[in-house]
């Protein structure tokens, strides 16, 4: 009968135990490529799951995906098992599947509003003056009653903010349309990338990522990051995203006698590369805090010291795979990783640690009071579901039978700030309609190179963020050609000096 107090994870001299009731005191999973990292997250996922315990992680290159179908008895894996003294049982999990862009997984969205200024701002790579503007574009919003849910109610916000910079500038400071501009540029960077697929509704809804299944046992909740890897800003913003929402709406609950959920974030780097100090401050609350609302977060990347030391000291049970010191830098790496065990006056750790085989690790699990233990050189166990990548088929199967079928793969685009900025518009330019209809010869010229976006003075839906951007550009271009036929006209009229 499985232990329900305990994950058996690796095998030493003893077997080594992570305990659920310090499942929420964090983790840390290291080591170079090849090492050996995924099939330990897999292990660890399995162990939460068959005790209840959700699970969200990322899988960067598809191979988690196979903790979804039942375990083979290859050679490898029952030698393994053999070595660390269990019978190999195969075994399957449940498993939902994730995708911001919808391809391969339940499609997963959360508002503009919802993300916040802060990690938009990340997303985007502002610098602190566009970041300013940014913060008074939300501030705006909330005292207009704007709601912003996708991208298309942020551009047109934009542009009205530029087309109004001097009523703003006594509440919300100075607006330039050179910073506006700049800031729509990285949006339609972002559009381009599929991060316009990410904002919108319906919003993610926590508890679907908490359930369980008709045996008791935790939804594996799987990202497929293989594509949004290549926006690694939008990945590492989604997840800090996430991990501030479930610290921000889940109740306090103490210490458990096992975590409510799980949540393991591969390639950690990418949160901490170039990450301004006040997004830091938060990751490190977040971590900080979490815990008191019973979720445990697991950082798995190649290097310890890809993770700051504030959010380090914070990571209670570790598992270290091999590290390769060729380099100043990873002999370096090395030291930093030996050091943050409690030392085994048996072993030389930082020896070691360029010494471990594949599936071999260093580890340290909290105990007693939750103070580490001392670390041990041990095997890692086989996991008991497939180790590798699902097919396609697989994949749709269990999409079919997925209980949240149908939830979120409708886009749901209710009235908010496009549209009722559309329609302050159109009040204030119905007089100017009604003189001529269209925007007269220069709205035509315009509108016959950008396209107009409508049919018989009749909007025929909504625009897409490029054709925002279009219209922003285009209205800058008219004012500025209208000013300058104005001033060419009343120079024929009153006469002027010509220009040599």
């Amino acid at each position: 009968m499985t232990d329900q107090s305990r994950i058996f994870v690796a095998k030493s001299a003893e077997p080594q135990y992570l305990a659920l009731a310090f499942g929420n005191r964090h983790g840390l999973i290291t080591g170079a490529t090849g090492t050996g990292k995924t099939v330990t997250l897999q292990v660890l996922a399995e162990g939460f799951s068959a005790r209840g315990v959700p699970v969200f992680a990322a899988d960067i290159k598809g191979d988690l995906s196979g903790v979804s179908q039942r375990g083979e008895a290859k050679d490898f894996i029952v030698k393994r098992a053999t070595e660390v003294g269990i019978t190999y049982q195969p075994d399957q999990f449940p498993v939902q599947f994730w995708d911001v862009f919808g391809e391969q997984g339940t499609p997963i969205r959360a508002t503009v509003s919802d993300v916040g200024p802060l990690l938009l701002a990340r997303m985007l790579q502002l610098n602190d003056v566009q970041e300013g503007v940014l913060n008074a574009a939300f501030k705006l919003a909330d005292d207009q009653g704007l709601l912003l849910l996708d991208l298309k109610d942020l551009q047109a916000l934009l542009s009205d903010m530029a087309d109004k910079a001097a009523e703003l500038i006594k509440s919300y400071g100075n607006v330039s349309k050179a910073t506006v501009g700049a800031i729509q540029r990285q949006l339609l960077a972002l559009e381009q990338q599929g991060g316009d697929k990410f904002f919108g509704e319906p919003a993610l809804s926590l508890a679907d990522i908490g359930l369980l299944d008709a045996k008791g046992r935790g939804t594996i909740n799987i990202l497929a990051a293989d594509k949004l890897m290549m926006a690694p800003q939008l990945y590492a913003t989604f997840l800090l995203w996430l991990l501030s929402e479930l610290f921000e709406q889940l109740p306090e609950v103490g210490d458990l006698d096992k975590p409510k959920l799980v949540f393991f974030f591969d390639e950690a780097h990418l949160l901490f590369d170039d990450a301004p100090p006040a997004l830091l401050q938060k990751i490190e609350q977040v971590v900080r805090l979490i815990r008191s609302k019973g979720i445990g977060v697991y950082f798995v990347t190649q290097n310890p010291l890809d993770v700051p030391d504030t959010v380090l000291g914070q990571l209670g049970n570790r598992v270290q795979h091999a590290l390769r010191a060729f380099t100043p830098r990873d002999q370096k790496a090395v030291k930093a990783a030996a050091e943050t065990f409690r030392p085994n006056p048996e072993l030389d750790t930082a020896k070691v640690i360029s010494e471990l085989g594949k599936g071999e690790a260093l580890v340290s699990f909290l105990e007693g009071n939750g103070v580490p233990s001392i670390v041990q050189r041990a095997l890692i166990l086989p996991p008991a579901a497939r180790v590798g990548a699902i097919t396609p088929a697989e994949r749709q199967a269990i999409q079919q039978a997925s209980p949240l079928r149908g939830k979120y793969e409708t886009v749901v685009d209710r009235e908010s700030a496009f549209e009722m900025l559309q329609r302050r518009v159109s009040g204030e330019a119905a007089p100017a309609e009604q003189a001529e209809e269209g925007g007269g010869f220069l709205g035509s010229v315009l509108g016959s190179v950008f396209g107009s976006g409508s049919s018989g003075g009749r909007s025929s839906g909504r625009m897409t963020t490029s054709q925002a951007v279009i219209r922003s550009v285009t209205r800058t271009i008219a004012t500025t050609a209208g000013r300058e036929i104005t001033q060419a006209i009343l120079r024929g009229v009153l006469g002027g000096r010509s220009r040599r």
